[in-house]
Protein backbone atom coordinates (compact mmCIF):
# COMPACT_ATOMS: atom_id res chain seq x y z
CA UNK A 1 0.00 0.00 0.00
CA UNK A 2 2.67 2.54 1.01
CA UNK A 3 4.80 1.55 -2.09
CA UNK A 4 1.59 2.53 -4.78
CA UNK A 5 1.27 5.54 -2.81
CA UNK A 6 4.87 6.34 -3.30
CA UNK A 7 4.48 5.67 -6.78
CA UNK A 8 1.58 7.50 -7.39
CA UNK A 9 3.30 10.74 -5.41
CA UNK A 10 6.34 10.29 -7.72
CA UNK A 11 3.93 10.41 -10.65
CA UNK A 12 2.12 12.94 -10.11
CA UNK A 13 5.36 15.21 -9.16
CA UNK A 14 6.59 13.99 -12.54
CA UNK A 15 3.19 15.10 -14.36
CA UNK A 16 3.35 18.49 -12.36
CA UNK A 17 6.62 18.90 -13.22
CA UNK A 18 6.30 18.80 -16.61
CA UNK A 19 3.31 20.19 -16.90
CA UNK A 20 5.05 23.46 -15.82
CA UNK A 21 7.84 22.83 -18.09
CA UNK A 22 5.33 23.37 -21.44
CA UNK A 23 6.66 26.42 -22.18
CA UNK A 24 9.73 26.94 -20.20
CA UNK A 25 11.49 24.74 -23.25
CA UNK A 26 10.20 27.24 -26.71
CA UNK A 27 10.90 30.02 -24.25
CA UNK A 28 13.92 29.57 -23.15
CA UNK A 29 15.18 28.41 -26.32
CA UNK A 30 13.94 31.83 -27.79
CA UNK A 31 15.63 33.52 -25.24
CA UNK A 32 19.28 32.04 -25.79
CA UNK A 33 17.97 32.63 -29.64
CA UNK A 34 17.95 36.66 -29.07
CA UNK A 35 21.00 36.70 -27.11
CA UNK A 36 22.47 35.30 -30.28
CA UNK A 37 20.33 37.93 -32.11
CA UNK A 38 18.59 35.44 -33.61
CA UNK A 39 15.73 36.93 -33.49
CA UNK A 40 13.60 35.14 -36.54
CA UNK A 41 13.82 31.92 -34.48
CA UNK A 42 12.89 33.88 -31.01
CA UNK A 43 9.63 35.33 -32.87
CA UNK A 44 8.84 31.54 -34.03
CA UNK A 45 9.38 30.00 -30.99
CA UNK A 46 7.65 32.83 -28.70
CA UNK A 47 5.14 33.62 -31.09
CA UNK A 48 2.94 29.98 -30.10
CA UNK A 49 3.62 30.33 -26.34
CA UNK A 50 2.38 33.85 -26.26
CA UNK A 51 -0.77 33.32 -28.47
CA UNK A 52 -1.29 30.36 -25.78
CA UNK A 53 -1.46 33.08 -22.61
CA UNK A 54 2.50 32.41 -21.90
CA UNK A 55 2.85 35.97 -20.21
CA UNK A 56 6.78 35.70 -20.41
CA UNK A 57 6.46 34.98 -23.87
CA UNK A 58 3.90 37.69 -24.47
CA UNK A 59 6.37 40.20 -22.75
CA UNK A 60 9.71 38.99 -24.58
CA UNK A 61 7.64 39.29 -27.68
CA UNK A 62 6.30 42.78 -27.08
CA UNK A 63 10.24 43.53 -26.66
CA UNK A 64 11.13 42.20 -30.53
CA UNK A 65 8.08 45.06 -32.28
CA UNK A 66 9.44 47.64 -29.57
CA UNK A 67 12.93 46.91 -31.03
CA UNK A 68 11.75 46.50 -34.04
CA UNK A 69 14.48 43.12 -33.57
CA UNK A 70 13.68 40.22 -36.48
CA UNK A 71 9.92 42.22 -37.38
CA UNK A 72 8.80 45.53 -38.31
CA UNK A 73 8.77 47.95 -35.65
CA UNK A 74 5.24 48.51 -34.42
CA UNK A 75 4.84 49.87 -30.52
CA UNK A 76 1.09 49.52 -30.95
CA UNK A 77 1.79 45.74 -31.29
CA UNK A 78 4.35 46.03 -28.87
CA UNK A 79 1.70 47.59 -26.11
CA UNK A 80 -0.59 44.90 -26.96
CA UNK A 81 1.68 42.21 -25.90
CA UNK A 82 2.73 44.04 -23.24
CA UNK A 83 -1.00 44.41 -21.75
CA UNK A 84 -1.57 40.85 -22.17
CA UNK A 85 1.73 39.88 -20.04
CA UNK A 86 0.62 42.94 -17.22
CA UNK A 87 -2.62 41.90 -17.42
CA UNK A 88 -1.41 38.83 -16.25
CA UNK A 89 0.96 39.58 -13.69
CA UNK A 90 4.32 39.79 -15.48
CA UNK A 91 5.88 42.74 -13.61
CA UNK A 92 8.58 43.48 -16.89
CA UNK A 93 5.51 43.99 -18.72
CA UNK A 94 3.69 46.09 -16.17
CA UNK A 95 6.79 48.65 -15.90
CA UNK A 96 7.34 48.18 -19.88
CA UNK A 97 3.77 49.40 -20.46
CA UNK A 98 3.74 51.89 -18.13
CA UNK A 99 6.92 53.69 -19.88
CA UNK A 100 4.47 53.48 -23.23
CA UNK A 101 2.07 55.78 -21.79
CA UNK A 102 4.46 57.63 -19.65
CA UNK A 103 6.12 58.33 -23.88
CA UNK A 104 2.63 58.07 -25.81
CA UNK A 105 4.77 54.68 -27.57
CA UNK A 106 2.03 52.80 -29.45
CA UNK A 107 -0.89 54.01 -26.93
CA UNK A 108 -1.80 57.44 -26.14
CA UNK A 109 0.26 59.38 -23.52
CA UNK A 110 -1.23 59.04 -20.27
CA UNK A 111 0.73 60.04 -16.57
CA UNK A 112 -2.31 58.49 -15.27
CA UNK A 113 -2.67 55.13 -16.99
CA UNK A 114 1.40 55.15 -16.75
CA UNK A 115 1.59 55.47 -12.86
CA UNK A 116 -1.29 53.10 -12.73
CA UNK A 117 0.89 50.43 -14.16
CA UNK A 118 4.30 51.18 -12.77
CA UNK A 119 2.55 50.68 -9.11
CA UNK A 120 1.12 47.85 -10.14
CA UNK A 121 4.74 46.40 -10.59
CA UNK A 122 6.04 48.46 -7.50
CA UNK A 123 3.17 46.64 -5.47
CA UNK A 124 5.11 43.40 -6.90
CA UNK A 125 8.14 44.60 -5.88
CA UNK A 126 9.82 45.36 -9.48
CA UNK A 127 12.75 48.16 -8.05
CA UNK A 128 12.96 49.54 -11.27
CA UNK A 129 8.86 50.39 -11.19
CA UNK A 130 10.01 52.23 -7.76
CA UNK A 131 12.31 53.97 -9.90
CA UNK A 132 9.64 55.12 -12.29
CA UNK A 133 7.06 55.90 -9.66
CA UNK A 134 9.43 57.80 -7.86
CA UNK A 135 10.19 59.77 -11.25
CA UNK A 136 6.55 60.13 -11.16
CA UNK A 137 6.44 62.18 -7.68
CA UNK A 138 9.54 64.03 -8.52
CA UNK A 139 8.34 65.52 -12.48
CA UNK A 140 4.13 65.75 -11.08
CA UNK A 141 3.31 62.98 -14.22
CA UNK A 142 0.17 61.38 -13.06
CA UNK A 143 0.27 62.90 -9.32
CA UNK A 144 0.77 65.76 -7.38
CA UNK A 145 4.45 66.40 -7.43
CA UNK A 146 6.12 65.25 -4.01
CA UNK A 147 9.62 65.29 -3.78
CA UNK A 148 9.39 63.70 -0.31
CA UNK A 149 7.40 60.99 -1.53
CA UNK A 150 9.83 60.55 -4.97
CA UNK A 151 12.93 60.17 -2.37
CA UNK A 152 10.49 57.49 0.05
CA UNK A 153 10.64 55.35 -3.56
CA UNK A 154 14.41 56.04 -4.92
CA UNK A 155 15.12 54.77 -0.97
CA UNK A 156 12.61 51.88 -1.51
CA UNK A 157 14.69 50.83 -4.49
CA UNK A 158 18.27 51.50 -2.91
CA UNK A 159 17.02 49.18 0.05
CA UNK A 160 15.42 46.48 -2.24
CA UNK A 161 18.81 45.96 -3.46
CA UNK A 162 18.98 48.57 -6.57
CA UNK A 163 21.96 50.75 -5.31
CA UNK A 164 22.22 52.27 -8.93
CA UNK A 165 18.64 53.71 -7.83
CA UNK A 166 20.35 56.73 -6.16
CA UNK A 167 21.58 58.70 -9.69
CA UNK A 168 18.01 58.76 -10.23
CA UNK A 169 17.14 61.93 -7.70
CA UNK A 170 19.63 64.88 -9.22
CA UNK A 171 16.32 67.41 -8.24
CA UNK A 172 15.31 65.87 -4.96
CA UNK A 173 17.25 66.07 -1.90
CA UNK A 174 20.23 63.59 -1.84
CA UNK A 175 18.81 60.63 1.24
Amino acid sequence: MARTILKTLVGLALAAACHGLAYAGPVEDGLEAAKRNDYATALKLWTPAAEQGDPTAQSYLARLYLMGWGVPQDHAKAAAWYRKAAEQGNTAAQNNLGTLYEHGDGVPQDYAQALVWFRKAADAHALEAYINVGRAYEEGRGVKQSCEEAVSWYRRAVQGGYPEARIAWPHCSNP
